[in-house]
């Protein structure tokens, strides 16, 4: 027996775009946790799935929610096999090799401390958008199906590294600083890369929920001065870092440069298309201009995605594609893996090219195309107005001489460089990102966009 309630008064702003996220004890506490579990269980039945594998990352909250959502999944009849504290990717792999196709994990990812969340897959579908509100209509209806499931619980670690390192060949031993920032990356990449033979040097692997080193977000320059400065220390051939539930990475060449995921994209292509000639690449609108160029150059076709490493991901199922990702650091490789975004698997693939190559990482890099470019840049903007203006941006705003794309915002490619606007997924703002082959092409497109966005409000305070 289990003393969760189900609460109906649930929060409908935790059902994300992408997940399920909120404060711990404040938007999740158990009993929320226990119904959505309840609520997956009723979908999963629906979609003639009887069984869910079920994990988390190592974030303080995650053992006490992982029990209420595991009570949950039970009470609606299906079975749980219990992984416990694992990288997200794991627990992705597991749907792969275990008798499910069902997943569910515990996960605040990048966000702060006091946050967690919930990723969801049912029958090798990943949630997004509607299959997520679903959820929240399932729990304020009380449309649930009862039964008692049984719980198993397995350890998958030591197979899924065997898997990688077994998949993975290194012609010569690199070596290899690792950051996992204190998050649950730190229980599997150490043992990952010294089975590949690398000299590695460990960064904050010990997982600590508190996150006291700095947070773990590469995507994030101020997160990534620990590791820059020790592969400069370490005289080492590379840096990896990883997220707090390690499926997006971040890379540091020898010389201490960042490489952004898009820029990483275009090596992968230009290895993965020798192989896949003609394949489709799907990324999302912020990844720069030079990656659609390198995939054309490359034997590919380019596919310009929405940004959302679902969206990400459904596509490069839909199309069959060898590889896909986006600028966030989802990376996803279907070419002898199985097409999730898995930030440890992607840095050992990189890892494989950087041995074979010859080359020191730096020197592999200078040859992929670079840009002056900007992080992604926030206006900050009320929840329930900022598609309005958006739309309102849209339809009164002039570029020429310019390839416009409005599949996620606006996008405006020009010869010299690119501009994005869209609105945020997961915060009351507008994102921009800038692209140049100069300082001046940069500026000048900033300005245009500046000129025109001031045009419809002067009163906003851009970030550029």
């Amino acid at each position: 027996m289990n003393n969760y309630s189900i609460d109906n008064s649930i929060s409908k702003s935790i059902f994300r775009t992408y997940d399920i996220r909120g404060v711990i004890n404040k938007e999740l506490s158990n009993d929320v946790v226990y119904s959505i579990g309840l609520a997956i269980g009723s979908e999963a039945k629906d979609r003639g799935q009887k069984k869910i594998v079920i994990g988390r990352d190592g974030r303080l909250s995650g053992p006490e929610l992982l029990k209420a959502l595991s009570a949950g999944i039970l009470k609606s009849g299906c079975d749980v096999i219990n992984i416990d504290e694992v990288t997200t990717p794991i627990l992705y792999y597991a749907t792969n090799v275990l008798d499910t196709q069902s997943g569910v994990m515990i996960t605040g990812s990048h966000n702060p401390p006091e946050y967690n969340g919930i990723k969801i897959v049912i029958g090798g579908v990943t949630f997004y958008e509607k299959a997520i509100t679903d959820l929240y209509q399932r729990i304020i209806t009380n449309n649930f199906s009862y039964g008692e499931g049984k719980e198993e619980h397995i350890n998958l670690i030591d197979q899924y590294i065997k898997r990688v390192v077994d998949g993975i060949e290194l012609v010569k031993p690199l070596k290899v600083v690792i950051d996992c920032g204190n998050g649950v990356g730190g229980k599997v990449a150490p043992k990952l890369f010294r089975g590949l033979g690398c000299e590695v040097i460990e960064l904050f692997c010990k997982v600590d929920g508190h996150f006291p080193n700095h947070h773990p977000d590469p995507s994030i320059m101020e997160n990534l001065h620990d590791i820059i400065n020790a592969v400069k220390e370490q005289n080492a051939d590379i840096g990896l870092a990883f997220d707090g539930d390690a499926d997006r990475i971040g890379v540091v060449t020898n010389k201490g440069d960042v490489i952004l995921p898009d820029r990483q994209m275009m090596l992968f292509v230009r290895d993965v298309l020798k192989r896949y000639s003609g394949a489709a690449i799907p990324f999302d609108v912020k990844c720069s201009r030079h990656l659609a160029n390198e995939i054309i150059k490359s034997g590919g076709k380019p596919v310009m995605m929405r940004t959302g490493h679902s969206l990400i991901k459904a596509k490069l199922n839909e199309l069959k594609s060898p590889i896909g990702g986006e600028l966030s650091g989802h990376i996803f490789i279907k070419e002898r893996w199985y097409g999730f975004d898995d930030g440890i698997y992607v840095a050992a693939r990189l890892l494989e090219i950087i041995a074979k190559d010859g080359r020191s990482s730096a020197d592999i890099f200078a040859d992929i195309p670079n840009s002056i470019n900007t992080p992604e840049l926030k206006l900050t903007i009320a929840e329930d107005r900022k598609f309005k203006f958006m739309e309102e941006f849209i339809e009164k705003a002039h570029f020429a001489d310019a390839n416009i794309v409005t599949i996620d915002g606006i996008r405006v490619d020009f010869k010299d460089g690119f501009g994005l606007m869209r609105c945020s997924n997961t915060s009351p703002a507008i994102t921009f990102r800038f692209e140049g082959d100069t300082k001046e092409a940069l500026v000048r497109i900033q300005k245009l966009f500046k000129d025109q966005v001031l045009a419809l409000d002067n009163s906003l305070k851009l970030p550029f």
